[in-house]
Protein backbone atom coordinates (compact mmCIF):
# COMPACT_ATOMS: atom_id res chain seq x y z
CA UNK A 1 0.00 0.00 0.00
CA UNK A 2 2.71 2.27 0.97
CA UNK A 3 4.78 1.63 -2.55
CA UNK A 4 1.15 2.58 -4.10
CA UNK A 5 1.37 5.60 -2.44
CA UNK A 6 4.82 6.58 -3.01
CA UNK A 7 3.95 5.78 -7.38
CA UNK A 8 0.91 8.07 -6.72
CA UNK A 9 2.43 11.04 -4.87
CA UNK A 10 5.53 10.72 -7.79
CA UNK A 11 3.17 10.38 -11.01
CA UNK A 12 1.36 13.54 -9.51
CA UNK A 13 4.41 15.44 -9.08
CA UNK A 14 5.20 14.93 -12.30
CA UNK A 15 1.66 15.54 -13.77
CA UNK A 16 2.20 18.24 -12.07
CA UNK A 17 5.66 19.86 -13.18
CA UNK A 18 4.31 19.22 -16.62
CA UNK A 19 1.56 20.67 -16.84
CA UNK A 20 3.48 24.17 -15.15
CA UNK A 21 5.97 23.82 -18.02
CA UNK A 22 3.24 23.73 -20.98
CA UNK A 23 1.22 26.78 -18.64
CA UNK A 24 4.97 28.85 -19.31
CA UNK A 25 5.67 28.75 -22.85
CA UNK A 26 2.02 29.25 -23.29
CA UNK A 27 2.01 32.65 -23.62
CA UNK A 28 5.17 32.35 -26.05
CA UNK A 29 2.69 30.34 -28.37
CA UNK A 30 -0.29 33.04 -27.93
CA UNK A 31 1.99 36.21 -29.22
CA UNK A 32 2.73 36.99 -32.53
CA UNK A 33 5.99 38.30 -33.28
CA UNK A 34 5.50 42.16 -33.53
CA UNK A 35 6.97 43.90 -36.84
CA UNK A 36 9.86 46.27 -35.84
CA UNK A 37 11.73 48.81 -38.52
CA UNK A 38 14.15 51.53 -38.13
CA UNK A 39 13.16 54.48 -39.13
CA UNK A 40 16.10 56.85 -39.13
CA UNK A 41 19.50 57.15 -37.82
CA UNK A 42 20.28 60.91 -36.57
CA UNK A 43 23.70 62.38 -35.61
CA UNK A 44 22.97 63.78 -32.29
CA UNK A 45 26.86 64.70 -31.42
CA UNK A 46 29.84 64.00 -32.69
CA UNK A 47 32.90 64.82 -29.74
CA UNK A 48 36.47 63.72 -29.95
CA UNK A 49 36.00 60.11 -28.85
CA UNK A 50 32.33 59.53 -28.77
CA UNK A 51 29.40 60.17 -31.69
CA UNK A 52 25.63 60.02 -30.30
CA UNK A 53 23.11 58.90 -32.74
CA UNK A 54 19.43 58.64 -31.97
CA UNK A 55 17.93 55.35 -33.83
CA UNK A 56 14.51 55.72 -34.39
CA UNK A 57 12.02 52.62 -34.66
CA UNK A 58 8.68 51.50 -35.79
CA UNK A 59 6.87 48.51 -33.96
CA UNK A 60 3.21 47.10 -35.00
CA UNK A 61 1.75 44.89 -33.36
CA UNK A 62 -0.28 42.22 -34.76
CA UNK A 63 -1.95 40.76 -31.54
CA UNK A 64 -5.35 41.11 -30.51
CA UNK A 65 -3.85 42.75 -26.92
CA UNK A 66 -1.57 45.65 -25.96
CA UNK A 67 1.86 44.98 -25.58
CA UNK A 68 4.00 46.76 -22.45
CA UNK A 69 7.53 46.74 -23.46
CA UNK A 70 9.65 46.80 -20.87
CA UNK A 71 12.50 46.41 -22.22
CA UNK A 72 14.48 46.56 -25.65
CA UNK A 73 17.52 44.70 -26.69
CA UNK A 74 18.89 45.39 -30.00
CA UNK A 75 21.51 44.44 -33.27
CA UNK A 76 21.59 47.13 -35.77
CA UNK A 77 23.63 46.09 -38.86
CA UNK A 78 23.76 49.26 -41.54
CA UNK A 79 25.65 48.27 -45.44
CA UNK A 80 26.42 44.86 -43.72
CA UNK A 81 28.53 46.19 -41.10
CA UNK A 82 27.77 46.27 -37.03
CA UNK A 83 26.67 49.51 -35.90
CA UNK A 84 25.10 49.42 -32.85
CA UNK A 85 23.84 46.86 -30.00
CA UNK A 86 22.73 46.91 -26.92
CA UNK A 87 19.83 47.29 -24.26
CA UNK A 88 17.54 49.72 -22.93
CA UNK A 89 14.83 50.03 -20.81
CA UNK A 90 11.06 51.27 -21.85
CA UNK A 91 8.11 52.11 -20.97
CA UNK A 92 6.06 51.87 -24.24
CA UNK A 93 3.42 50.26 -24.64
CA UNK A 94 2.46 49.14 -28.53
CA UNK A 95 -1.40 49.29 -28.30
CA UNK A 96 -3.44 46.08 -29.56
CA UNK A 97 -3.24 45.56 -33.46
CA UNK A 98 -1.61 49.44 -33.44
CA UNK A 99 1.34 50.93 -33.70
CA UNK A 100 4.04 52.77 -31.95
CA UNK A 101 7.33 54.95 -32.37
CA UNK A 102 10.43 55.08 -30.00
CA UNK A 103 14.37 56.56 -30.32
CA UNK A 104 17.40 55.30 -28.62
CA UNK A 105 20.14 57.44 -27.88
CA UNK A 106 23.11 55.71 -28.56
CA UNK A 107 26.69 56.77 -27.78
CA UNK A 108 29.52 55.04 -30.07
CA UNK A 109 32.86 55.03 -29.75
CA UNK A 110 34.64 56.83 -32.71
CA UNK A 111 37.66 54.28 -33.07
CA UNK A 112 35.24 51.32 -33.19
CA UNK A 113 32.62 52.97 -35.79
CA UNK A 114 34.94 55.26 -37.74
CA UNK A 115 35.58 52.87 -40.34
CA UNK A 116 31.53 51.76 -40.95
CA UNK A 117 31.08 55.51 -40.83
CA UNK A 118 33.60 56.45 -43.58
CA UNK A 119 32.62 53.73 -45.84
CA UNK A 120 28.89 54.67 -46.09
CA UNK A 121 29.81 58.74 -46.15
CA UNK A 122 32.49 58.15 -48.60
CA UNK A 123 29.78 56.64 -51.14
CA UNK A 124 27.97 59.97 -50.99
CA UNK A 125 26.34 59.34 -53.94
CA UNK A 126 23.32 57.11 -52.87
CA UNK A 127 20.14 58.15 -50.80
CA UNK A 128 19.45 54.98 -48.63
CA UNK A 129 21.74 52.68 -46.80
CA UNK A 130 19.92 49.05 -46.29
CA UNK A 131 19.63 47.86 -42.94
CA UNK A 132 19.51 44.43 -40.93
CA UNK A 133 17.60 44.52 -37.34
CA UNK A 134 17.13 41.93 -34.71
CA UNK A 135 16.62 41.41 -31.20
CA UNK A 136 14.04 41.18 -28.58
CA UNK A 137 11.42 42.64 -26.74
CA UNK A 138 10.63 42.13 -22.96
CA UNK A 139 7.01 42.14 -22.52
CA UNK A 140 5.58 43.10 -19.12
CA UNK A 141 2.84 40.05 -19.18
CA UNK A 142 3.49 37.12 -16.58
CA UNK A 143 4.86 34.22 -17.05
CA UNK A 144 5.79 35.71 -20.83
CA UNK A 145 9.33 35.65 -22.07
CA UNK A 146 10.95 38.24 -24.19
CA UNK A 147 9.88 38.42 -28.22
CA UNK A 148 12.48 38.09 -30.72
CA UNK A 149 11.94 40.19 -33.66
CA UNK A 150 14.00 40.56 -37.07
CA UNK A 151 13.55 42.67 -40.21
CA UNK A 152 15.48 44.57 -42.82
CA UNK A 153 15.22 47.74 -45.37
CA UNK A 154 16.55 50.82 -45.98
CA UNK A 155 16.88 53.94 -44.60
CA UNK A 156 16.85 57.48 -46.50
CA UNK A 157 20.01 59.37 -46.01
CA UNK A 158 19.00 62.99 -45.59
Amino acid sequence: MEKLSRRLTVVGLIATMCGLSACASLPENLISAPDVKLQGVQVMGLGFKNQTFLLSFDIHNPNPFALPVSHVRYDVRLDGMRFASGETASEITVPASGDTEFAISVELDLLSTAPQLLSIVREGTRSEIPYELQGELGVDIPFTPPVSYRSDGAIQLN
